[in-house]
């Protein structure tokens, strides 16, 4: 079960990441180019990202609380007892995925309370972006590459 849970887990990141890249990019453009939010593309793409972002939180809780590395390495070890690489997946990771994901969700509310495109785009590209580049920076590296 954690194995299934762990790979699903994994190849949905790449997904969510690609996501969030793109209705960044889109919401940058979007910006710059002074453009219309449209619901058919700019609307879907960023609600899409967000649900997937949230379901890749509700995944990734799971895991934490079946994983031999999350919550039993802390009541096993301690938190003094953690080395590096077992703190970014223990704690590091969680909580700085959490706070992404709070960002995002920001941005999808803020969005909604805009009438004019251009603060509706920068609403997203600024939540999502911070949400983007948190996560980026919490991605066990080590494990997803090697």
């Amino acid at each position: 079960m954690y194995e299934v849970i762990q790979v699903v887990h994994s190849y949905l990141a790449y997904i969510v990441l690609a996501l969030l890249f793109f209705a960044v990019a889109n919401a940058i453009m979007g910006l710059a180019g002074n453009k219309m939010f449209t619901m058919e593309k700019d609307f879907r793409l960023s609600l899409f990202t967000l649900i997937l972002a949230h379901i890749q939180l509700l995944v990734g809780l799971i895991l934490y609380f079946i994983s031999p590395s999350g919550l039993q390495a802390i009541q096993a070890l301690g938190m003094g007892g953690l080395n590096s690489a077992s703190r970014l997946l223990a704690v590091e990771h969680p909580f700085i995925n959490i706070i992404a994901i709070v960002l995002i969700t920001v941005g999808w509310s803020r969005h909604k309370k805009f009438m004019e495109g251009n603060k509706k785009f920068k609403s997203i590209a600024i939540f999502y972006g911070l949400g983007l580049i948190l996560i980026l920076s919490r991605i066990p590296w080590s494990k997803w590459l090697g």
